[in-house]
């Protein structure tokens, strides 16, 4: 039924145990996975003179994490025996990267913070966004504790 599924990473708690769940799933069927990281360069948010040199640091570490991220969630993957593909793109928003590469994925799995109010408005909630703009199915793991 869902032979290629989205797994986005992030690195968070919640996306480790929606990571869990896909690999879980993706077992289950003989499903392979595509991980994805991405990455927005700060460079292009805040190109302000003064700021230039921390945001190349910035950047640089950011696209450490991600790769480190991407790597654990591979071990991971081929540890339990499923074939995974890793992408990390570079200074794409996450929900353009997620809606660009679930056109070739049958199924999204994904955390969700669970963020209301005031942090929903300023944060924003990707996930919200990939169930507003696919016709993809998709499966929202929350973490146990709630809003992590």
């Amino acid at each position: 039924m869902y032979k290629r599924i989205l797994l986005p990473v992030d690195g968070s708690a919640c996306s480790k145990v929606a990571l869990e769940h896909g690999l879980q799933l993706a077992k289950t069927l003989g499903s392979e996975v595509v991980l994805l990281h991405t990455v927005e360069n700060p460079l292009s948010l805040y190109a302000v003179p003064e700021t230039l040199a921390y945001n190349k640091e910035l950047f640089d570490t950011l696209k450490e994490t991600g790769h480190k991220t991407l790597n654990e969630a591979k071990a991971l993957a081929e540890a339990q025996g499923v074939v995974a593909q890793t992408k990390f793109l570079e200074s794409v928003a996450p929900l353009e990267a997620i809606l660009v590469n679930l056109k070739v994925c049958d199924l999204v799995v994904m955390g969700t913070h669970g963020r209301r109010g005031f942090d929903r408005w300023l944060l924003g909630s990707v996930a919200e966004g990939v169930l507003r703009h696919t016709d993809k199915p998709c499966l929202l793991v929350r973490h146990p504790d709630g809003a992590r």
